[in-house]
């Protein structure tokens, strides 16, 4: 980019960062408030699992039922019978997550352990086969992990059912929390200074 177009931008540029660098306060309390509900779903991992089957749920519900009235609309393409049991299969899991919270958590771990298990396979595949190029051993590594990971799920299943993904979404939570917060003192810390 020519000099004399940068200089032109750099106002902007720095007009726009400080204004993101004023909201600091904002990224802060939003990583407090992240860190504190990760810690009530550290603390009631069973409520979190079950939060999160609810809404897994909802959202496939909503999918199929979207489905539904798709396969309506577009009943002249062919196929109608393939969309509308489509719909009704998502639909119906579900209402099935939410009629049976704890039996849907179940076959939520299972179906995370098997794609655990299935990509870890995948990249040690993809790993191997590039081996010739530069990070081959890296996704190698990732493969194995993923695959370890599946395997300790799949060993521990169904136990692992009623807290597990709570848990998950209790780690989530607090490592977004410690990631505003980080950024909300970044941010403080570079107040007025220009980024350009």
């Amino acid at each position: 980019m020519p000099t004399s177009v940068q200089h032109n931008h750099e106002p902007a540029i720095n007009a726009i960062a400080e204004e993101v660098r004023s909201k600091w306060v904002w990224f802060l309390l939003l990583g407090i408030i992240l860190l504190v509900l990760g810690g009530i779903a550290l603390g009631n991992l069973l409520v979190a699992t079950l939060a999160t089957v609810y809404y897994i749920g909802a959202l496939i519900l909503i999918g199929g039922v979207l489905q539904i009235a798709h396969a309506f609309q577009v009943k002249e393409w062919g196929n109608f019978l393939v969309w509308l049991l489509s719909g009704a299969f998502y639909a119906l899991a579900g209402f099935f997550a939410f009629y049976n919270p704890q039996l849907a958590s179940v076959a939520f771990t299972l179906v995370l352990a098997v794609s655990l298990i299935a990509s870890g396979v995948l990249r040690i595949w993809t790993g191997f086969a590039a081996r010739p190029r530069e990070g081959w051993g890296w996704l190698v590594a990732a493969g194995v992990a993923a695959l370890v990971v599946g395997i300790v799920i799949a060993a521990r299943w169904p136990v692992n059912s009623l807290y597990l993904i709570g848990l998950i979404l209790a780690i989530e939570l607090i490592f977004e929390g410690w990631s505003f917060i980080a950024v909300a003192l970044a941010l403080r810390a570079r107040k007025g200074k220009p980024l350009v």
